[in-house]
């Protein structure tokens, strides 16, 4: 063989022993799950349950098959609905399947919401298959959260750990009830942590790579110690299964939320009354920001904490007791997660300027209130070079909205406000940063725009107030 083809072989060779030790120690380094299964799985249960709904109303009237051909009247017989009940009625019942955990020995098991919501019968099936009847103590739809107490002792129970100290990237596992098969194990990892979801503005989810479908709701999510740092809750998807994408309840969120409603069977949560937003790259520029990052209030609620602790709209909060808000959606987990009457010291953004703003919290209200439809103004108008027509605001206007002043939109025309959305109806209340009082302040303030700048404007629509941007060309 010659000495160029030994070399080649050689390095071949070589190669193949370093991918071969790589493969090893990557094996070696994965984590073995079997520990963690063999002592978890015991206190993971099945929850099945029953909603009883009432059934479409039969006919009484039941035609006369005497007097036809057998084969006639066995084809009738057949269609015909079955015999009703001496109550007059019949029911259907529908099931639903989830899993939760057993979180004291005397029998507390935390699940979700969705899991048991309108059911009539909660049936718990244990590790061993026998099965207890489950009574709801309390729920919490937003934070989808439900505490159920079977009859027990000396059940087994799960530990718990400390969801504020996850990072992205860790392992985790799950063990649940998917589609009805008990005790199922998946794992993954911390894909993020502090996630917000649509109309979920509580919860800072956990989102992870675990495979998660249905009937694994109200499951246990572990780290590599045994120990529960969330509750399987839900998917994105779209296409009905799993795509890569679950999040989970953090077990420090659940964990008040099954205290508060062992205690009193409700949940308290903080509020400030504002309505916020994100602040992105144009709206950072035009209110002097070095980047995006906060919540811009765009919105106050008449004789709420924010409103009697002086916070305005405008401004954007940095920072609440001391803990950043990168994103807005930041701000509503820190709030909620206080309770009414605690002190709340916001950093704030005010006119290019760094403020300090101290209020109290109040308690989340149960129901929102809604404004009323804009009423109609036939007021004075006045142009201006953003393509829009204005008028005063009427005093109905000003109480129907409790504004001071601002001015409302009559016509759009051609130009940098049809190019915005603005519509007929809409309040302008700020521009550039400055207080609208008139339609000629309004006008003199549009005159002295700068030019290929983001400009910041405060929009009233239909009682929903937001900060939007533009730039007016040369």
């Amino acid at each position: 063989m010659s000495i160029p083809r030994l070399k080649s072989y050689l390095t071949i060779f070589a190669t193949v022993l370093v991918l071969g030790q790589a493969v090893a120690a990557q094996a070696v380094e994965l984590p073995d799950f079997t520990q963690l299964v063999e002592q978890a799985s015991p206190a993971v249960v099945n929850i099945s349950t029953t909603q009883k709904l009432p059934d479409r109303k039969v006919s009484e009237q039941i035609p006369d098959l005497e007097g036809l051909p057998p084969m006639l009247r066995e084809f009738f017989e057949r269609g015909m609905p079955p015999p009703r009940s001496p109550r007059g009625d019949r029911q259907r019942e529908a099931q639903s399947l989830g899993s939760g955990f057993i979180i004291s020995p005397d029998g507390y098991i935390l699940t979700n919401n969705h899991v048991i919501a309108d059911a009539d019968e909660i049936i718990v099936r244990l590790a061993d298959r026998s099965e207890l009847k489950a009574k709801l103590v309390g729920t919490d739809p937003r934070s989808d959260v439900a505490l159920l107490k079977v009859e027990g002792k000396d059940l087994p129970v799960l530990k718990l750990g400390k969801s504020r100290d996850l990072k992205a990237g860790q392992w985790v596992v799950a063990i649940g009830s998917p589609f009805g098969f008990d005790h199922t194990v998946t794992q993954g990892i911390v894909s993020a942590i502090g996630r917000s979801l649509p109309n979920e503005n509580y919860v800072p989810f956990i989102q992870t790579d675990v495979p998660i479908n249905p009937g694994n709701s109200g499951g246990p999510l572990f780290n590599l110690a045994g120990e529960v740092v969330g509750i399987n809750s839900q998917i994105y998807t779209r296409s009905g299964g799993f795509m890569g994408v679950s999040f989970a309840i953090p077990i420090d969120v659940a964990m008040d939320v099954s205290n508060q409603l062992k205690s009193g069977g409700k949940v308290s949560r903080g509020w400030l009354g504002v309505v916020i937003q994100e602040v992105n790259k144009d709206l950072a520029e035009s209110f002097g920001l070095e980047k995006p990052a906060g919540a811009l209030v765009a919105q106050i609620q008449d004789d709420g904490p924010a409103a009697k602790g002086g916070l305005q709209v405008g401004d954007v909060i940095l920072s609440m007791n001391d803990q950043p808000i990168v994103m807005s959606a930041d701000l509503p987990h820190l709030v909620g997660a206080l309770k009414a009457g605690s002190k709340a010291n916001l950093e704030v953004i005010r006119e290019g300027k760094r403020k300090n703003v101290e209020l109290t919290v109040g308690a989340i209200p149960e129901e929102g209130k809604e404004l009323d439809a804009l009423p109609k103004s036939s007021a004075e108008r006045s142009s201006n070079r953003l393509g829009v027509s204005v008028a005063e605001l009427t005093d109905e206007q000003k109480k129907t909205y409790d504004l001071k002043g601002g001015v409302v939109i009559k016509e759009v025309q051609d130009g940098p406000a049809s190019m915005i959305g603005l519509q007929p109806g809409d309040i302008i209340t700020h521009l550039n940063n400055q207080a609208i009082g008139s339609t000629k302040e309004f006008t003199d303030i549009a005159k002295a725009l700068p030019k290929n700048r983001s400009v910041s404007m405060r929009v009233l629509r239909q009682g929903r107030a937001s900060f939007i941007t533009f730039k007016l060309a040369e």
